[in-house]
């Protein structure tokens, strides 16, 4: 160790766009103990049609920027990527190499093989692709991969049960290499509704439902607007806002011309307290989900959640208590996002109680906690094997 003593940390995603993971990044790294932690962030450049979490919301950690890193594969670059991470970690010897996103897991937990640094190897699986987003040939690649790179895991971390179990249902790594970490949020101060609807343009006595994240195939905004449409024959006077973007924007836009009147579209913000605040309802309509922070940030507001039961979104929305869960068909959802419209009181109550249930467990400072726990046992475990292989090997001289 070097001599300040303390667990050095690298961790490594491959993006740091606006969503849950580069949430959860910053969060961590604004709180984590400096005089026990040295932790570094590495990560690579944002797609020009995707939010930027760090221009957004300032770095909240010591970054190194691997150009070569980002979402697309490109074997050209994602080689040069692993021999700058390879380097790094042989410049900077970590006790841990914790991992987020499917490629970073796999660039990230090959340069700790090939550096000989002797790294304890934490990846974390924000949701997983089983669902929704490959080929079944693809999907079965992926698999094994998973698989393989699980072999070289000391800890596998999931942010719900539920994903932990569909993982172990593909015979991706062992039960005794998972660990469930719930998501932590800190929102910021939220304004009241009058406020926030003066704010955002939005008329102060229509309902109001919100869809808050990117606009990509697997968050199925189509179905956003599919539900939209069915909720506007029984309440023609709802407005909807989208707060996100990505590469679906423009045909969400061409999808919503017959309706444009009815939709707000924001963009990135900042302010999605603001957001929050000015809707009755926060509808998400993904076919695959990890533990989505909207629906967490949503219930710190106070604001109730539709939400398709997918993934670990039963373990944030409390079914008829602090939310509604339907599946996948956009007239279940329009008619439990109408239930909830249709009764203030109800929404009232629900809202109370996601306040309650999202602000005692899904707060930062539990999120910290639990992952110094984490690096402090592998820190542990570390220091503990290489005593014995010195010791081992002072024996075989």
């Amino acid at each position: 160790m070097k001599p300040d003593g303390r667990i050095r940390v690298m961790e490594i995603i491959a993006r740091m766009n606006v969503g849950g993971p580069a949430t959860q990044v910053s969060g961590l790294s604004e709180g984590l103990e400096l005089k026990e932690f040295d932790h570094r962030l590495y990560t690579g450049h944002v797609d020009a049609d995707e939010g930027d979490h760090l221009n957004l919301k300032g770095p909240g950690a010591r970054v190194h920027l691997i150009p070569s890193l980002g979402r697309s594969i490109k074997p050209s670059d994602d080689y040069l990527a692993l021999i700058r991470l390879t380097r790094a970690m042989r410049d900077f010897r970590p006790h841990v190499v914790h991992t987020r996103t499917a490629k970073a897991g796999v660039l990230g937990r090959l340069a700790a093989c090939l550096s000989g640094v002797g790294a304890a190897r934490i990846h974390v699986f924000h949701g997983h692709l089983l669902n929704g987003y490959f080929t079944r040939p693809k999907r079965a690649l992926y698999v094994r991969s998973e698989r393989i790179l699980a072999s070289m895991t000391d800890r596998l971390v999931t942010v719900g049960s539920r994903v932990r179990d569909e993982l172990l249902e593909a015979r991706i790594g062992r039960p005794e290499q998972y660990v469930v970490i719930a998501p932590g949020v800190r929102l910021g101060p939220v304004p009241d509704r009058g406020a926030a609807r003066v704010a955002l343009g939005l008329p102060l006595d229509a309902p109001v439902v919100a869809y808050v994240g990117r606009l990509t195939r697997v968050k199925r905004p189509d179905r956003f607007v599919a539900t939209a449409r069915s909720v506007l024959r029984q309440m023609p006077d709802c407005r909807f806002v989208v707060c996100g973007g990505g590469e679906l924007r423009e045909q969400v836009e061409r999808d919503i011309e017959p309706i444009r009147h009815a939709f707000h579209l924001l963009g990135w913000r900042k302010d999605v307290e603001t957001v929050y605040s000015a809707a009755d309802v926060v509808l998400l309509t993904s076919d695959n989900e990890g533990t989505p922070l909207t629906l967490v940030e949503a219930g710190m507001a106070g604001t109730p959640a539709v939400s398709t039961r997918v993934g670990s979104v039963a373990e944030i929305v409390q079914d008829g208590r602090t939310g509604l869960l339907a599946g996948a068909d956009a007239e279940e959802l329009a008619r439990y996002t109408v239930k909830l419209l249709s009764d203030p009181v109800l929404a009232c109550r629900m809202g109370e109680a996601a306040r309650q249930w999202t602000g005692a467990s899904f707060n930062v400072e539990r999120l910290v906690a639990d992952t110094e726990a984490l690096y402090r046992s592998l820190g542990a475990e570390r220091r503990n094997r290489l005593v014995t292989t010195g010791i081992m090997g002072g024996m075989n001289k």
